[in-house]
């Protein structure tokens, strides 16, 4: 059968008719994620007026029936006729793409939302959407319904004091998987957009029937308090958050860090708001200044000996909670994603001002001054001996199957994408799995015992651990700067652990470890949790297996209690039979898998120091406060 290609093939989509047919090419992906990514550019808006000076508070309400509203204090949208479309500045902003005052107008100095489609894709993806803008005395509105499309003009509905714009929509169901605006990502997110933005105020409301609760995010400290916030499940070194701020070449820059007792470096970086989690210049430019003017501190008040070696950037930046915040008018950034700044000139910009600033700090406060060097100097021997470590690893990790961990039992397909790795707690359970598993695409690695934490250890120690190093070796990856996604030897590493409280803490040590050492495991979804039966239920010759106590309650409720032959509550994975297993947590026709997102860097470093960490109390109330939802999804 022939297939003709021709000019009658090629489709011109008109409009926002483009992002309906392929949205996430604007918005990322229609699940979750992309539902909340309207909100976020709906508010972008909003913070480009207050970065701009003339939006103070924003309020971000979840409507009954996920009907969100946003509103802010700003300019309002112009509302005039705009000169090249005939139409409303409003209607242009929220029909037309790549349309706003963003692009050189003028109207904004700096800016995240850079392509100047937000407005319109979620009008596109709605299916309607309201706009109020309060300005010049009068009260604006327009409805746009059916994926963006005008129900009547821009026109005046009433009068007012107030300025600023609401905007309220109901995203489109034949869209997203799924509707349901979750409370905690909402606030996750405007938490950040407050610490970023100095002085703004941010409501966010939860009004739907059931799940009412609101919370405010206001910091006149801004970045200083979002590194006291990062480190509040930390022991900071000294009480002082290093701040620094200037502007050099239409640049504003602000730094701010703090060294806790911790051996990972924590450094988020963000450009007009956007966070940068792939760096760029002017994480480089920070890195850079930190360095040579800590170095320099170092040789000036003796601390380094003239036959001494410079301390390196690792060994400064041990322990380091970090926040950079940019403002560039121009921002290049590298791939579609906008997590990496590639602008040249930030780099000495940074670099400057965070050299000029940081050595008055030290000069002014020399007692904070000899903590951190004496910090970087512990860092270095240590940082020797973890090298001798490495070496070691490195040296036994290849892709020869003979280098392979003893224990190891490897599938025979050598195509990474078609493997699977089991990690498995104890030889028992590690024995079962080797006979339910595919031998062709499945491998087995048993772990004995809980593995070290890495949470409370450095490199050299961790290094050490013959758990930790076998894993490294099978994956095939190396580790920290060594760390190679493409060399890894499984695309599926599976975390197969007993459903029990024990389980929960190796899977915990387990994710801590790949999040700390390995974060593109988790990053590039590399990581999921097998999630094995709690319970095996026999009636009538036919068994059933479920997975928690309420699925067990439903399941009685559907066949009846009586006539139940057997009912078995599996301890771990060795109590049950090879093939249970294989039938259940297996079998790839069969088994649940989750994989592990990493939604939120902080929202994830906060939660791995507090629950791996020293201190007990934010621990001791974590856990209080969510017993009850039995599960954590980091």
């Amino acid at each position: 059968m022939s297939r003709e290609y021709n000019e009658n093939q090629i489709q011109v989509l008109e409009g926002l008719e483009a992002v309906r047919k392929r949205p996430g090419m604007y918005i990322g992906s229609t699940s979750s994620r992309g539902l909340h990514h309207l909100v976020y550019e709906i508010v972008d808006n909003a913070v480009d007026e207050a970065l701009a000076g003339f939006c103070s508070e924003i309020d971000v309400t979840i409507e009954p029936g996920n009907v969100i509203c946003v509103r802010d204090n700003g300019r309002g949208i112009p509302t005039g006729i705009q000169h090249q479309k005939g139409i409303s500045a409003v209607e242009v902003v929220f029909t037309i793409l790549h349309a706003g005052g963003k692009f050189g107008g003028g109207g904004y100095k700096v800016s995240g939302g850079l392509h100047g489609v937000g407005a319109s894709v979620v009008n596109a993806l709605s299916v309607w959407l309201e706009v109020k803008v309060f300005s010049e005395g009068n009260i604006h509105f327009q409805r746009y319904e059916n994926g963006g499309h005008p129900v009547t003009p821009l026109h005046v509905i009433g009068t007012t004091n107030e300025r600023g714009t609401e905007i309220r929509f109901l995203p489109d169901a034949t869209i997203f998987d799924t509707i349901e605006f979750d409370y905690d990502v909402l606030k996750q997110r405007l938490r950040e957009t407050a610490f970023l933005t100095k002085g703004l105020r941010i409501n966010l409301h939860d009004k739907r029937e059931g799940k009412e609760q609101s919370k405010t995010f206001h910091y006149e400290g801004g970045i200083k308090e979002f590194v006291t916030y990062i480190n509040k499940n930390r022991t900071a070194l000294y009480d002082k958050v290093f701040y620094a701020e200037g502007e050099k070449d239409d640049v504003m820059v602000e730094v701010a860090f703090q060294h806790n007792d911790d051996y990972t470096e924590n450094i988020h970086t963000f450009v007009n708001n956007i966070n940068t989690t792939d760096g760029g210049t002017h994480l480089v430019g920070f890195r850079s200044g930190l360095l040579r003017t800590l170095n320099n501190y170092g040789r000036k008040m003796g601390l380094l000996k003239e036959s001494d070696k410079n301390l390196t950037g690792d060994d400064v930046r041990e322990g380091l909670t970090t926040v950079i915040s940019v403002k560039v008018r121009e921002p290049q950034f590298e791939g579609q994603t906008k997590t990496k700044l590639g602008n040249s000139e930030i780099k000495g910009v940074v670099d400057s001002i965070v050299s000029e600033q940081l050595t008055y700090f030290l000069e002014e406060n020399p007692a904070i001054g000899k903590i951190i060097f004496e910090k970087g100097l512990v860092a270095s021997r240590a940082r020797e001996a973890a090298k001798k470590a490495r070496e070691l690893v490195r040296r036994k990790t290849g892709l020869d199957s003979s280098r392979l961990p003893g224990k190891l039992q490897d599938c025979t397909d050598k195509n990474p994408e078609n493997c699977e790795i089991y990690l498995v707690e104890g030889d028992s359970a590690g024995g079962s799995a080797k006979q339910a598993r595919d031998p062709h695409t499945q491998a087995v690695l048993p772990l004995r015992g809980k593995i070290l934490n890495v949470e409370k250890a450095r490199i050299d120690r961790i290094l050490s651990s013959d758990e930790i190093k076998n894993m490294i070796t099978a994956f095939g990856t190396g580790i920290s700067e060594d760390f190679d996604i493409s060399k890894l030897r499984y695309h599926k590493i599976v975390i197969m652990t007993d459903a029990d409280v024990d389980g929960a803490h190796i899977r915990t040590l387990l994710l801590t470890f790949f999040y700390r050492y390995m974060q593109p495991l988790i990053t590039e979804g590399k990581v999921y949790v097998a999630q094995p039966p709690l319970y095996r239920v026999e009636k009538n010759k036919q068994h059933y297996y479920v997975y928690d106590d309420r699925e067990l309650e439903a399941l009685y409720e559907k066949i009846g209690r009586t006539g139940i032959k057997d009912v078995q509550r599996y301890k771990g994975l060795g109590e049950m039979d090879f093939d249970q297993l294989r039938d259940t947590t297996m079998a790839k026709e069969n088994r649940i898998l989750k994989k592990v997102d990493l939604n939120d860097a902080v929202l994830a470093d906060e939660i791995f120091s507090m629950l791996m960490g020293d201190k007990v109390e934010p621990r001791r109330n974590f856990i209080t406060e969510n017993a009850a939802y039995g599960t954590l999804d980091i």
